[in-house]
């Protein structure tokens, strides 16, 4: 009978990794497909190798967080508390992957886990604690390390990023010799090339920092019940892998098209400072939403470009107000030069509304909210209702 049990927790665990690729995929390489560097399919590849790495290496210890810290007695992970709380995870993310919106995997296997946790009483509240002060505190960190680069070190990064696309192929095989060996497209110049590099290794960092959190939240509940950590790697990695290719096809086209015009000098320094943070995070076992710091460094960093129109005695004085503005992230061209702090006209600073599309945004963040709370919500009423009345 546990053989059996064990084999459909396996199951459901796939299914949530199914789900937690088709989430992340999209943060992670949108960028890059939505300008044509990357094809989805390849997107998904490498999405799904380096968060093999992330998980074999950092990972095990937001594992170790989620299986047997979160929890006071280890003794409620059985095979069937590991199952239902493993269906409310997968379910409640393929509601966002459904809707084409990447949820917050870490909040929502967080929020199934303490359901169990309250419902039996044995939820360790510290651990609670520690991981909802980091969820405050490192979107607040985001926002200031990313206002700070904005303020003062956007518009030289800018200029480093000036890249301009060109027609035709980015790459072409030479197939002159025995071996076809990739070469630059007959219009693709060396900057070009070293900028699409540099989008895409960008995306493997995030998918690497994916890999350190988010595999907790596929195989955390079975290791808690006493399964090889080994083993539910692989597995978990495998089941990222197919949703990678397959279902996060929509989240690419939400983040690559339609979502936000972010240029791709904010959509780099944006991927670095939530990617560190994330890995930092992990690195002491804390599960992080890198959703929520990403959007709060976006933020950060527009707060921050458009604070130049100011010095700071003059704002300390009140003299003026900038106009703050995510949209000031448009204000340049790459490579444009950028008049000094307190030089520059406010009016020349864009509105929100010319960067994101609002009605995806608002889905977004309907999303964002709903998708933890129905699986907090669902696993907490679930297993009052069967330590009660059933177990």
């Amino acid at each position: 009978m546990i053989g059996a049990l064990l084999f459909v927790g396996f199951g459901v665990a796939l299914f949530v990794g199914f789900n937690i690729g088709g989430s992340n995929t999209g943060p992670a390489f949108g960028p890059a497909v939505g300008a044509g560097v990357v094809s989805k399919l390849a997107a998904g590849v490498l999405m799904s190798g380096f968060f093999f790495i992330g998980s074999w290496t950092i990972g095990r210890r937001v594992v170790n967080t989620l299986g047997r810290e979160l929890v006071t007695d280890p003794g409620v992970f059985t095979i069937e508390s590991s199952i239902v709380v493993l269906f409310f995870i997968g379910g409640a993310l393929f509601v966002g992957n459904y809707a084409g919106v990447p949820a917050s995997t870490s909040m929502t296997a967080v929020g199934a886990i303490a359901g169990l946790g309250v419902a039996a009483g044995e939820l360790n509240w510290a651990i609670m604690g520690e991981i909802a002060v980091w969820w405050i505190v490192a979107p607040l960190v985001g926002f200031w390390v990313s206002g700070v680069v904005g303020r003062y070190f956007y518009p030289r990064i800018n200029r480093w990023v000036a890249i301009e696309s060109t027609d035709g192929a980015l790459l072409t095989l030479d197939r002159s010799g025995a071996v076809p060996t990739p070469k630059l497209g007959p219009n693709t110049t060396r900057r070009e090339a070293v900028g699409a590099m540099v989008v895409i290794a960008i995306g493997c960092l995030m998918a690497f920092s994916s890999g350190t959190s988010n595999i907790a939240n596929a195989i955390a509940p079975l290791y808690g019940a006493g399964v090889d950590l080994n083993l539910l790697i692989l597995l978990g990695c495998g089941a990222v892998t197919l949703g990678a290719v397959t279902i996060a096809r929509r989240t690419l086209d939400t983040l690559g098209n339609d979502i936000t015009d972010l240029p791709l000098t904010a959509a780099i320094v944006v991927a670095i400072i939530s990617s560190g943070i994330v890995i930092g995070l992990s690195a002491i076992g804390i599960p992080a939403s890198f959703v929520i710091i990403a959007t709060m460094s976006i933020v950060g960093l527009g707060w921050g470009r458009a604070t130049r129109s100011i010095t700071v005695s003059e704002g300390v004085r009140g003299e003026k107000k900038p106009n703050v503005s995510v949209g000031a992230l448009t204000a340049e061209e790459p490579g444009e030069e950028t008049p000094d702090i307190g030089e520059e006209d406010p009016s020349e600073t864009p509105s929100a509304a010319e960067l994101f599309n609002p009605e995806t945004t608002g889905r977004v963040v309907l999303m964002q909210n709903v998708v933890p709370i129905l699986s907090t919500v669902g696993a907490y009423a679930t297993f009052y209702v069967l330590f009660r009345f059933w177990w």
